[in-house]
């Protein structure tokens, strides 16, 4: 990979097939048909067996040149932050569902992802006799929804509204649910806790070996031995970026930061002008999912896997991939006390510390020696691969869970 590479991130189509003679028949909505969890999980639905049809918006902040590999109805093109576009493509995606009612007949279970997608597939589920189940999957909880403006209260009737038609909802964190569904919106109904686990096929890199041969490990971090502290990932959090450049201030030649993934512009709009002005910070581009996960979690001594953009809600309830992806690879991760991610990597993933301060995070770093980090990758390497990697039962069972327990509307 070279540095400031543009090239879109590139997903391989499935390799395992769990086909059954008569496939359960899924409709998904989701908001972007090339964002990568939607491409994760869209692979994981066809391992399972299931017949797929994808009704999908797309976005052009990532992998632009990505062609769906499932049977897929292209409803709008969407941008991020227009809320007015978004609402306009809602309405007009119920008139290309009626002229796609073809896909939607024999529809065992729908599934949606976020708000907007929610209500495009309530109104599908409303044209399908006998009427299927609606699944709601969560991965963020947007900062509108804890809004205690007008627009956040509208929005929060909406979904209450739409949630009174779905049979069950996946979660990527228990804090959803315990922070928000369940005291806010008042969902007393099934829940699937789906973590945003790894997403692997037969052909894709494995682990490292748990206990490599032994080699010399240097006493302390230096100029010609730098730690490696990588971000990696979808890059959209102006305040991780800001404390990680200021980590790389402190600690100058010490500490290499090393960021691995598409950047959000609209959302860290001084990245280039920040990563430029530091000679110990480096942004290699986009990276092929999965297959070069193995390689740069190999390259980084340590990962920041903490969300900071939406402190206090989403990013203090969330479990990010990140924490799943770096601990299958053997590498720590570093997060913030009290959050679900801090808790999570306190639980012997990594390091936490107690505010996300530049002061706390280079004040760790300090103290951190080769001979911990390698000892937690050790321990990482160890650990059962079904604790970061998604297995085809964990993904059928959250679909199948809802299966006669429609809701009566």
């Amino acid at each position: 990979m070279t540095p400031g590479a543009t090239g879109a991130q590139t997903f391989a189509p499935p390799t395992e097939t769990g086909a059954t003679e008569h496939p359960l028949k899924l409709l998904v909505f989701g908001f972007d048909a090339a964002e990568a969890a939607q491409i994760r999980r869209m692979r994981s639905y066809l391992d399972c067996g299931f017949d797929v049809t994808g009704f999908m918006m797309r976005r052009a902040n990532m992998n632009a040149d990505f062609v769906p590999f499932w049977d897929n109805v292209h409803l709008y093109n969407t941008a991020n932050e227009s809320p007015a576009r978004r609402a306009a493509a809602v309405a007009g995606s119920v008139g290309k569902l009626l002229a796609h009612r073809d896909k939607l007949a024999g529809t065992d279970v729908i599934v949606a992802r976020n708000l907007d997608m929610l209500a495009i597939a309530a109104a599908a589920q409303a044209m399908i006799r006998p009427r299927p189940p609606l699944i709601y999957e969560c991965l963020d909880i947007h900062d509108l929804m804890t809004s205690s403006g007008v627009k956040g209260a509208a929005l929060r009737r909406v979904e209450r509204g739409l949630l009174a038609r779905c049979a069950s909802l996946i979660v990527s964190s228990p804090a959803f649910v315990r922070e928000y569904f369940a005291p806010v919106q008042g969902w007393t109904g099934p829940v699937t806790l789906l973590e945003n686990k790894l997403r692997l096929g037969d052909t894709d890199p494995t682990r490292p070996d748990p206990a490599p041969p032994a080699t010399e490990m240097p006493e302390t971090w230096t100029a010609e031995r730098p730690l490696v502290l990588g971000w990696v990932g979808t890059l959209r959090c102006a305040p991780s970026l800001a404390l990680l450049a200021a980590v790389a201030d402190r600690l100058g030649p010490r500490v290499r930061v090393a960021l691995h993934g598409i950047v959000h512009s609209h959302a860290v709009p001084d990245f280039d002008r920040i990563v430029a002005a530091r000679d110990n910070m480096t942004w290699y581009g986009a990276y092929n999912y999965p297959g070069d996960l193995a390689e740069i979690y190999s390259d980084c001594d340590l990962v920041w896997s903490q969300d900071l953009w939406q402190w206090g809600t989403n990013s203090t309830w969330l479990l990010p991939n990140r924490i799943y992806e770096a601990s299958y690879y053997g590498c720590p991760s570093l997060a913030v006390a009290g959050s679900e991610t801090g808790v999570r990597v306190a639980d012997g993933l990594g390091w936490t510390i107690p505010a996300p301060e530049s002061a706390a995070l280079a004040d760790l770093l300090d103290r951190l020696s080769p001979v911990d980090v390698a000892a937690c990758r050790r321990a990482l390497l160890s650990r059962p691969e079904t604790d970061f990697r998604q297995t085809r039962e964990e993904v059928a069972a959250a679909i199948r869970l809802p299966l006669g327990t429609v809701p009566v509307t």
